[in-house]
Formats: C-alpha cells, structure tokens, sequence
C-alpha cells in the first residue's frame, strides 16, 4: 500500500500529487490532512502514516514546508527509512542505496511538476540489493 499525508504546509502539494496518482490509477490512501488547518502540526500525519507501515510492500510520502520536520520524526518509528528528497536523482538513490520506504518532500521548494517527478521516480526505483547496501542497513538494524 501506499500512504501520503501533509500538515497545512504540504496540504496544497499532497493534494496535486494525491490527484496525480489516482489518475495512474496507483492504489494510494490518504491520512491527511482533509482540509486546510493553517494551525495543525506535522508530528499528528507523521505518526499515523508511519504507523501505517505494516511491511516491506508499503511505502509511503510526507509533506511538510521544508520535509525535515516529517523526516525526523517519522525515522524515529521502527522499520522506517523515510529521506527527503529534492530532485529525481536524490530520489532515485534514496531508493536504490538505501530502501528508502517515505518519501519526504520539501513543499515549500519544489513546484507541483517538480514533485510529481520526483515521487515517480522514487516510486519506480527498486532497491539495489547490493551486499554493501544491505550491509549498511543491517548495522543501523534496519534490514
């Protein structure tokens, strides 16, 4: 499955790539926000989503203004490699070193085409599988 969720930072970008997707006909689920909520906080669409990552087949997208915040708090669940990305090839090695499964991206500094590349990207890049890779993410126990 794949799971996207913004606070009001990223509401506007979640909602272009959310419609973006469903058009791809891509199975995706949305964990909010709903509505814009200028006052609401990252932290309450990080965990649910984070939360939500039952298995090595999920996958999931954060947006926030600036993707650190969503970043740092959704690393701190177990099981999950969530990196921001900025560009399709940080995207792509985000994937394919380390099996990212969040994506997070930075709405305040990516236009809607922008976005859409990267999350396409990121979502059509497989794991490299390398032992070094694998390795790495053993260490940190994550693999």
């Amino acid at each position: 499955m794949l799971y996207i969720a913004s606070d009001h930072g990223g509401y506007s970008l979640k909602k272009h790539i959310l419609n973006y997707l469903v058009s791809k006909n891509i199975k995706i689920e949305d964990l909010g926000a709903y509505e814009l909520i200028p006052e609401d906080d990252y932290p309450v669409y990080t965990k649910k989503l984070a939360e939500s990552i039952k298995d090595n087949n999920d996958k999931g997208i954060l947006i926030c203004r600036n993707g650190v915040g969503v970043c740092m708090y959704a690393n701190r669940f177990s099981n999950i490699r969530a990196g921001l990305s900025w560009n399709t090839k940080h995207a792509a090695s985000s994937r394919n070193d380390d099996d990212t499964n969040i994506l997070c991206l930075p709405a305040d500094y990516l236009n809607e085409k922008e976005a859409v590349e990267i999350v396409e990207t990121w979502l059509n890049t497989p794991f490299g599988n390398k032992d070094r890779y694998i390795r790495r993410l053993e260490m940190l126990n994550l693999k």
